[in-house]
């Protein structure tokens, strides 16, 4: 069997990087039997080559100088790992501009200049291919371009961030505040010392356009993902959900629905049964439901230096062999136009914890803001605490401005003390 040499110019060296020189210095061989390519890293950019690093390359490998490794003649392909927009967006349009394919694990460069990427890679009819971006070491993006290709993706409901997964289920099994789960997170290397992106639901809203875009062969980009985090779930809420047998956990959601496309990032409620209310700790799992297919689940570890690394090394193979014998990887794919569905117009159901007065009449006028709006009520319960009362509702499925509208009225009213708490329910259908 003949074998070619496939010279990678790797751009980072962190946790993935380093994964990936090790993996393919230790099954070098297997793959090159197996694909009938070899895959080299010849050179690598680094911020600091002086750096010791667990790595089987000579010092000599490493420089400061990404643009060098992207212009090299001597570079077949390049892997991009430095994460972020800049300089990536710049170094990978350098890399088509030189003729050279792009492998990338970088969910904020796809998520924002995604559109641009490719149309650099189709002007030179070269790969750009991705898998590592979203989910770690779960194989997604290939299964949904490829293998589902055929298939009208409907609906995505999904785990997509480990961080915010770990301290959810911390609270939950624990019964964990936020602030200790995310600092026995931190501690475990879960969380980054800034966990901002994790926590407000940045990195799940940049995955979940990627996917979005995929799924339904439009372009969305990040600021179409309509977002929250999950620093206000309290103990509460989860005991409130376990009483009720829901679970919580941030969820990413991407629905095509009357040729409109809703892509949204927010913590909700989903009933204990369902798949995804038993993926704990830094797991993450998307849950993908077709027309012909029905319902698929992939499930695994979403980050880690190993897991990530297997993601890209299928790339890399993928790309090595198009280079070595010929061929192309299907393309960009959003060739449609779809509308994004405003948040307000998308329709779920809700449920709400009020803090109110404890006296005759109160259920009746809560009630009536709940009609006012249209919002129709499934199931509510009262205690009574001396002078204050709580009311927990959940709805049927509504329509998110009315339900918004509902909110706030119930605000105004002397009756309502506070509006305790505010989560969508998913998962129900």
């Amino acid at each position: 069997m003949s074998e070619r040499t496939i010279r990678i110019g790797m751009l980072g060296c962190g946790t993935v990087g380093s994964a990936v020189v090790r993996m393919l210095a230790e099954h070098g061989d297997d793959i090159a039997v197996r694909t009938e390519v070899r895959l080299a890293v010849t050179r690598v950019a680094v911020r600091d080559v002086a750096r010791e690093r667990d790595v089987p390359l000579p010092r000599d490998a490493f420089t400061t100088d990404a643009a060098s490794i992207v212009a090299d003649p001597d570079v077949d392909l390049v892997l991009e790992l430095l994460g972020g927009l800049d300089p990536a967006k710049d170094l990978i349009l350098a890399s088509f501009a030189s003729g050279k394919p792009v492998v990338t694990a970088n969910k904020e460069v796809l998520s924002i200049a995604g559109k641009e990427l490719f149309d650099a890679a189709d002007a030179v009819s070269r790969d750009i291919r991705f898998e590592a971006a979203v989910a770690g070491g779960i194989p997604l993006i290939s299964p949904l371009k490829e293998s589902l290709a055929g298939e009208r993706v409907r609906r995505m409901l999904g785990i997509v961030n480990g961080t915010t997964n770990y301290v959810l289920t911390q609270m939950s099994e624990h019964g964990w505040t936020f602030e200790d789960a995310l600092t026995e997170a931190q501690q475990l290397g879960f969380a980054e010392a800034d966990p901002t992106a994790d926590i407000d639901g940045f990195d799940a809203a940049a995955k979940c356009a990627i996917l979005a875009s995929i799924a339904f062969n439009t372009r969305v980009v990040a600021s179409d993902v309509y977002r929250e985090g999950i620093a206000r779930i309290t103990p509460q809420d989860i005991a409130d959900a376990a009483r009720l047998g829901y679970v919580v956990k941030l969820l990413a959601i991407a629905e095509l629905e009357d040729g409109e496309v809703s892509a949204r990032v927010h913590p909700a409620m989903i009933p204990d049964a369902h798949p995804l209310a038993s993926v704990r700790d830094a797991n993450n799992a998307v849950f993908i439901e077709g027309a012909k297919v029905g319902q698929l689940m992939f499930y695994g570890p979403g980050a880690g230096g190993d897991a990530t690394a297997t993601s890209v090394v299928g790339d890399l193979v993928h790309v090595a062999r198009n280079l070595a014998f010929g061929g192309r990887a299907i393309g960009c794919t959003c060739v449609l136009d779809r509308p994004i569905r405003p948040m307000d117009a998308t329709t779920g159901q809700y449920y709400l914890n009020l803090h109110v007065e404890d006296r005759p009449g109160v259920l009746a006028e809560i009630a009536e803001a709940f009609a006012h709006n249209g919002v129709s009520i499934e199931r509510v319960w009262q205690e009574g605490f001396a002078e204050e009362a709580t009311l927990v509702f959940i709805t049927h499925r509504a329509q998110e401005g009315a339900f918004q509208k509902t909110v706030a009225e119930l605000r105004d009213r002397s009756s309502v003390r506070a509006v305790a708490s505010l989560l969508r329910v998913e998962g129900e259908e």
